[in-house]
């Protein structure tokens, strides 16, 4: 995956050393979870050294931090909530956007793995400059979000809908490690009654917040 030149010195160079770089994170996100992955790994993956990479990111949890980015703003263009539509028995409504949200989410098993990792993990060696362009970003994404929710259901109001988004980072980030527990967990846990599925999980914990910040304006 290296490129042909031995050192990025122009911009077009230096921005296809970095989109490499991502790729390759990617690449190895597929295959394990974010913490099993070292910097030599994704190193090597992408033909460099280490010091080369740092060259073009702060650490490895930049890297996967600039992936999440990413992939949470390609979800947020793929999401479609739909208008606000006439009222429905109970909290039909609310239950379908939750469920929409739930099921595209659990469609890209990559973007959930690093919301859960986002805070324990990724968070944990980053520079303050890259912490502060990224907080930047996480709060515009996360507002996007709640505007998308609140054109669906515009009787909830713009500080729940930014609290609904804000919850469905924190949803994800509890649901799904619990959801993919080691085998020995799942082991235990299939005698005991298994684990939820993370979808249904989602969709649940996703519609009852929901719907109690609906419930709190009516």
């Amino acid at each position: 995956m290296s490129a042909a030149f031995q050192r990025a010195r122009r911009p077009e160079q230096i921005e296809a050393r970095r989109t490499a770089i991502l790729a390759a994170a990617r690449e190895l996100l597929a295959e394990r979870p974010v913490a099993d992955i070292s910097l030599r790994e994704l190193a090597c993956r992408v033909g460099l050294a280490k010091s080369n990479v740092l060259r073009y990111f702060d650490s490895r949890e930049a890297v996967f931090l600039e992936v999440l980015d990413a992939e949470w703003s390609a979800w947020l263009d793929a999401l479609a909530l739909g208008p606000a539509g006439p009222a429905e028995p109970g909290y039909a409504r609310e239950e379908r956007v939750a469920g929409t949200i739930a099921a595209t989410l659990a469609a890209r098993p990559s973007l959930c793995e690093l919301v859960s990792a986002m805070a324990p993990v990724l968070e944990r060696n980053i520079s303050p400059e890259f912490a502060r362009d990224f907080k930047k970003r996480s709060f515009a994404n996360t507002e996007r979000l709640g505007e998308l929710v609140r054109a669906r259901l515009p009787e909830l109001s713009a500080d729940g809908a930014r609290q609904f988004a804000l919850g469905v980072v924190i949803v994800v980030s509890g649901a799904w490690p619990y959801a993919n527990p080691t085998d020995a967990v799942a082991a235990a846990a299939a005698e005991v009654g298994g684990v939820p599925t993370f979808a249904d999980g989602l969709a649940e914990g996703l519609t009852n917040l929901l719907a109690g910040l609906v419930a709190r304006r009516r």
